[in-house]
């Protein structure tokens, strides 16, 4: 086809489009929109689809917009508000666990995150029964104990537990992990134990309490130390507050342990004011229960081991000096909230029940054998006259009290060490 052509065709069609007015597009007619919805019950579903959105709406937590002073200006707020904003949803993003409210039901598909945590002397009396708390709890631990005090038999029923791990470790030298929380229990805490050898007593409370510091410090663990109410000394304040400095001898034969956890207390506050590292401090009085060491020097397991045994029980000094005595599940728990919690510390835990050791003895007696004898002999150097905390702290921060009495809390253990000790139980005969 030529050019000539071309040219002819299209002169043809702009003359059949001269004069050409495109007509007034109409307005939809309503009658149309609603026929529209009428047909196939679209209406229904469009009425349930908003009532679902509106009932969905009204159970969210409601949104208040923030409320600006007379004084502040809107430019200065909204910088402010979008750095917490960016903060909360980095929070989110790497815990989605970490806004829901205690006792708030879990959402759909959300579990707890199982927790890693180490525990220092876990093979002991008091970390044995927190182990097995923390594995209840559904957590993944790991002992480490170098076996000076603890006991394999306080932990090998949990041997097979895929969530359980044991390693034979001395905490005065270092130790690599990953975890997330360190309760920190290393330590003998009996005096025949302490005094067996006082300088290795003092460098596991100081070194180990560094090394156990410094591992918290590289991975971003909480620390928990457990302190011990012989940071009062022989008190002059009666009962102890937190607040009180204390009445120590630094130089006589209790300060490997005294001044031991004094200095703990130190590295511990230090770490958390220079490097940030989340920190608490329990101070822990008295404590008596099953697995504690029968021959470990304590006066609850010397009156009952020796009330079984058939032997007097020995009272040192006068008997008029005083102690408290908590159950050990009390002390796990108290244990347990205050690493939950947000409060620093220090923190004393322990049972505000006062008792001579005239006193302890009878109930001893009352418990084991009503003919038990006791024997007096001179008293210990540096023995502390009076011990009773003042837990107001506990109450205020922790919501924790103890629960147990001594009169409900010694036959359990009596029966433990009837078991341990004849290898019979409660109700046989010996």
């Amino acid at each position: 086809m030529d050019v000539q052509s071309l040219n002819h065709q299209r002169s043809e069609i702009q003359s059949q489009y001269e004069g050409y007015t495109p007509k007034p597009s109409k307005p939809w007619p309503w009658s149309t929109t609603i026929s529209y919805l009428l047909r196939e019950q679209r209406l229904l579903f469009v009425l349930v689809g908003v009532a679902i959105a509106t009932l969905f709406f009204s159970v969210q937590p409601e949104v208040r917009k923030p409320i600006l002073q007379p004084e502040t200006k809107a430019n200065d707020f909204v910088p402010k508000f979008s750095s917490q904003m960016l903060a909360v949803r980095s929070q989110v993003s790497a815990d989605p666990m970490a806004f829901v409210r205690p006792g708030a039901k879990i959402p759909l598909g959300l579990k707890r995150k199982p927790l890693r945590i180490v525990v220092t002397g876990g093979a002991g009396f008091v970390g044995s029964h927190l182990v097995d708390r923390l594995l209840a709890r559904g957590d993944n631990v790991i002992v480490v104990d170098n076996f000076f005090t603890g006991r394999k038999e306080n932990v090998v029923h949990h041997i097979g537990n895929p969530r359980f791990e044991l390693i034979r470790h001395d905490v005065v030298e270092p130790l690599l992990l990953e975890v997330d929380q360190i309760y920190h229990l290393a330590c003998p805490a009996s005096p025949v134990h302490y005094k067996f050898n006082p300088v290795k007593t003092i460098k596991t409370n100081v070194m180990g309490t560094l090394n156990m510091l410094g591992l918290a410090k590289r991975v971003g663990a909480r620390f928990l130390l457990t302190s011990t109410s012989e940071v009062y000394g022989d008190p002059l304040e009666h009962p102890q507050k937190e607040e009180y400095w204390g009445h120590v001898n630094p130089i006589g034969v209790r300060s490997c342990y005294d001044e031991g956890k004094r200095v703990a207390e130190t590295l511990t506050m230090d770490y958390n004011r220079g490097a940030s590292v989340e920190v608490r401090i329990a101070r822990i009085f008295n404590t008596y229960g099953p697995r504690m060491g029968i021959d470990d020097g304590r006066v609850v397991s010397n009156f009952v081991a020796q009330a079984l045994r058939k032997e007097p029980m020995t009272i040192y000094g006068d008997g008029k000096q005083t102690r408290s005595f908590q159950y050990v599940a009390d002390l796990v728990e108290g244990l347990m909230r205050l690493m939950e919690g947000e409060h620093i510390g220090p923190v004393n835990l322990g049972n505000p029940g006062e008792f001579t050791m005239l006193e302890l003895a009878e109930v001893v007696r009352e418990t084991v054998d009503p003919q038990a004898k006791t024997e007096f002999r001179p008293n210990t150097e540096d023995d502390p006259h009076k011990r009773k905390p003042d837990i107001t702290r506990a109450k205020k921060f922790l919501g924790w009290e103890p629960k147990i009495s001594l009169r409900e809390g010694l036959p359990l253990m009596v029966d433990d060490f009837r078991r341990r000790l004849f290898g019979k139980s409660k109700g046989s005969s010996l």
